[in-house]
């Protein structure tokens, strides 16, 4: 019988995500849940200030969020110093990212970025037309001199930075950062991720440059403010470059209660504060739990850690196999070199004794 025909883009697409959820996991495996330590959520959830702000919206949702997201707008224009004009709400980073590379990158442009960096910018390389040209990565960290290069060998019409990094949690200082904006030609639209920028050391992220038309930085409220079911992200950068977001993005796409959410987050610094420092400890007590099973925690400056297991990517993945047949959920990079790591999320006291249990026993049964 004949059919409507899919775009030529979406024909040779294929139908897969870039993350398996740990609902999947659950409804194929049959195991329950017991730990969620692998997405990088904030266990310690959002401030009570900010549930309450929700509550209140929550009754309010027979009408539609504010098209212009203005009153959010303004608090993160103002929690940063910058210009209404220079930032830009939406449905969290990965939909920002969709919409910047449908921006920016003309199917059959090139785009570069990390070979083993956050797959869903790939997927929406893909998704769009637009050609994806990979850098690797070097001593656990992105390639910036190599992500540069590229993106002026390649004439690309975008380059792709996430500082601090997800998978491998490593992360350059400020001033490298400049170094590799100003080595990217002016033509070339880079992308700065700093979904992780509330947990990186001090000196980690340049200073606020709203004038330089080729640069976007996206931040979320996922990771330090406990909102990734949400939806909340923005991104900022020079007054027109934002502006050209008004073209194409879902104008009723943030509800009325993500919008009261984030700008309830913004206002109580108190509980930002207890849970950066509640997620610190958590990792370092991670880092202690893995020492003891014979792995190597790499340093971070996100609220997860990559976990050196000692050996290859099949022994990582029997590691992370283990755990989950026990009930823990955790990740691991793909790509070979960074695939010998596993990827463990900040957790609370009761979910790292479930590790510890669940790493004990597979590595025990490993060796």
């Amino acid at each position: 019988m004949p059919r409507p025909s899919l775009s030529p883009i979406t024909a040779g697409l294929d139908e897969t995500v870039p993350f398996v959820g740990p609902e999947t996991i659950v409804r194929r495996s049959g195991v329950p849940l017991r730990a969620r330590i692998g997405a990088n959520e904030s266990p310690f959830g959002p401030a009570p200030s900010v549930l309450a702000a929700m509550a209140s919206a929550a009754r309010e949702s027979w009408h539609y969020g504010d098209p212009e997201n203005h009153d959010l707008r303004a608090a993160i224009a103002d929690h940063l110093g910058i210009g209404f004009a220079n930032v830009m709400p939406g449905e969290g980073v990965d939909a920002i990212l969709g919409m910047a590379v449908r921006l920016f990158a003309a199917p059959g442009s090139t785009v570069v970025t990390s070979l083993g960096g956050y797959p869903t910018f790939n997927y929406h390389i893909h998704g769009y037309g637009a050609l994806m040209h990979t850098v690797p990565y070097i001593g656990d960290r992105e390639d910036i001199d190599g992500l540069a290069r590229a993106a002026r060998e390649t004439q690309a019409s975008m380059v792709y930075l996430a500082n601090p990094d997800n998978p491998m949690g490593s992360w350059w200082d400020a001033a490298s950062v400049e170094r590799f904006i100003s080595a990217v030609p002016e033509t070339t639209m880079i992308v700065l991720d700093e979904a992780y920028g509330e947990f990186a050391p001090s000196g980690t992220l340049p200073p606020l440059d709203m004038e330089r038309p080729n640069l976007l930085r996206m931040r979320t409220f996922s990771k330090a403010y406990g909102l990734a079911g949400a939806r909340v992200g923005y991104v900022f950068g020079e007054a027109r470059n934002i502006s050209a977001f008004n073209r194409i993005r879902n104008h009723f796409g943030m509800s009325n209660v993500a919008q009261a959410a984030g700008i309830a987050a913004l206002a109580d610094g108190a509980f930002l504060q207890q849970s950066l420092a509640e997620i610190r400890r958590s990792l370092d007590d991670t880092a202690a739990i893995v020492q003891r099973h014979g792995l190597t925690p790499l340093p971070t400056a996100t609220n997860f850690v990559a976990v050196d297991c000692g050996r290859d990517g099949s022994y990582a993945q029997a590691i992370l196999d283990g755990v989950a047949a026990r009930g823990v959920f955790v990740r691991k990079p793909a790509v070979a070199g960074l695939n010998r790591c596993i990827r463990i999320s900040a957790g609370t006291d009761a979910d790292r004794a479930l590790l510890d249990q669940a790493l004990g026993e597979v590595v025990t049964g490993l060796r």
